[in-house]
């Protein structure tokens, strides 16, 4: 008796510890398969996904992020809610409650209005009357536009409003079907430049930011450089007020922390990558242990910020009470004084970074070695500009470090367009010494 006793304890023993054994290498073997849902196909959030989707797949195999298209923001936050996405890419105006919850601030998006060439219209006030083309509703687009023509005297009775997607409203702007179109998108976008290089239309400015904040906070004064989308001539021909807001990436509250957290990883540690296949990712700054961000951190993401984060209170508890009891008014307008500092030195080289972005796109359309030349001359003076910058304090060391990258990538694809244009010039073309191209 005692010794079946013994044998059932033993297989049972076995059993369990093969068991285990299972789940432990079930658990190391699984694929985590994560839907992100983004916008529609020609717009910013989609080519972040599809950029995502590939570095996350290269890092980790056993992590992949399945990109799904939809109509925008709210319809995102939607399917988040509904679990038919685990990660969705939001404006951050957008209403997002639990059981949603923040990975990181990506890249900015800036309000385009772009309207047919009419003196008459010269202000989002001007479309009383008009036929405008908005995003589908649903999307952060949409949502965006009706605090911003409320502020300017619009609404649903006194204009035009048809909701069509972007490619279609972009076909009606330059059929003469509609006036104006309404989007919020990141700068250099490719469709947008392509619009705008006809000669129907052009951007309107939106200013007025300080008052447009009371409803809607979330907005940050932003400028649309000149010649953003395109140098010859400059589109927009001056640079243009404007206002934006910045995407964020966010997950649902249930998904696995293991998996948010190589996200996280993945989008900082990887984000040389992510800028080749992205150039806007390079606005993106990893936030002091993920804070101000709006929206509670996921436990995957704040895992990953809070990592190195030392117990500094309780090594210091003592000397720090006596510090802040003693200096509070002080260390309060010196806190409020750096975060003014960093915030000014933080756009000034985000708009140096944009400005390459949109050199970078030129690049790409240039025919002839002069051009490029003329490109690359642009490229160090904006590399001259930085360096007196941070010299004199205007750009911080940290801000210095996020532009030299999109810097090298710039240069790299002038020296590739360089051997393209070269290879395609006929030896005997070449002429004497003096009209020989010669690299850069």
């Amino acid at each position: 008796m005692q010794t079946r006793l013994t044998l059932s304890v033993l297989v049972l023993s076995v059993v369990a510890a093969a068991g285990f054994a299972v789940l432990s290498v079930r658990n190391h073997t699984r694929v985590h398969t994560l839907t992100l849902a983004t916008a529609a196909k020609d717009g910013e959030y989609y080519a972040f996904g599809q950029a995502l989707s590939r570095v996350v797949a290269q890092h980790n195999p056993r992590l992949r992020i399945e990109v799904l298209e939809t109509q925008g923001s709210q319809n995102n936050v939607d399917l988040l809610l509904q679990q038919k996405a685990q990660l969705a890419i939001v404006q951050s105006d957008a209403s997002v409650e639990p059981p949603a919850r923040a990975i990181a601030s990506l890249f900015p998006e800036v309000f385009h209005l772009v309207a047919r060439q009419d003196p008459a219209l010269q202000s989002l006030s001007d479309l009383q009357g008009r036929r405008v083309a908005l995003p589908p509703e649903g999307s952060g687009s949409y949502a965006l536009f009706w605090p911003l023509a409320q502020h300017y005297g619009l609404s649903a009775n006194n204009f035009l409003p048809t909701t069509v997607p972007p490619v279609r409203a972009s076909t009606m702007v330059r059929a003469g079907q509609a006036d104006a179109l309404f989007r919020v998108i990141g700068l250099g976008n490719p469709a947008m430049a392509e619009l705008l290089r006809t000669d129907q239309v052009r951007l309107l400015p939106i200013d007025q930011v300080s008052a447009l904040q009371l409803s809607l906070p979330q907005i940050e004064a932003v400028t649309i450089p000149k010649g953003i989308y395109g140098g010859a001539p400059p589109i927009p021909p001056m640079d243009l007020p404007g206002v934006g807001v910045r995407a964020m990436l966010i997950a649902h509250e249930k998904v696995d922390a293991s998996a948010i957290y190589e996200v996280t990883r993945i989008l900082y540690e990887a984000r040389n990558e992510l800028v080749t296949q992205y150039p806007q990712a390079a606005t993106i700054q990893l936030p002091e242990a993920g804070e101000g961000l709006g929206v509670p951190l996921h436990p995957g993401a704040k895992a990953y910020y809070r990592q190195d984060e030392p117990n500094f209170v309780v090594q210091y508890a003592e000397p720090l009470g006596l510090l802040l009891s003693m200096s509070v008014l002080a260390v309060s307008s010196l806190w409020q004084f750096r975060l003014w500092l960093l915030g000014r030195q933080k756009n000034r080289a985000d708009m140096y970074n944009l400005e390459i972005l949109a050199l970078i796109d030129q690049v790409h359309d240039v025919q002839d070695v002069g051009q490029l030349r003329a490109v690359q001359a642009q490229l160090f003076e904006i590399l001259r500009k930085v360096v007196v910058d941070l010299d004199e304090d205007r750009i911080s060391p940290e801000s210095f470090q996020s532009f030299t990258f999109p810097w090298e990538v710039a240069i790299t694809t002038i020296r590739h367009r360089e051997m393209v244009l070269l290879n395609r010039l006929p030896l005997d073309g070449l002429g004497d010494r003096g009209d020989r191209p010669h690299r850069f």
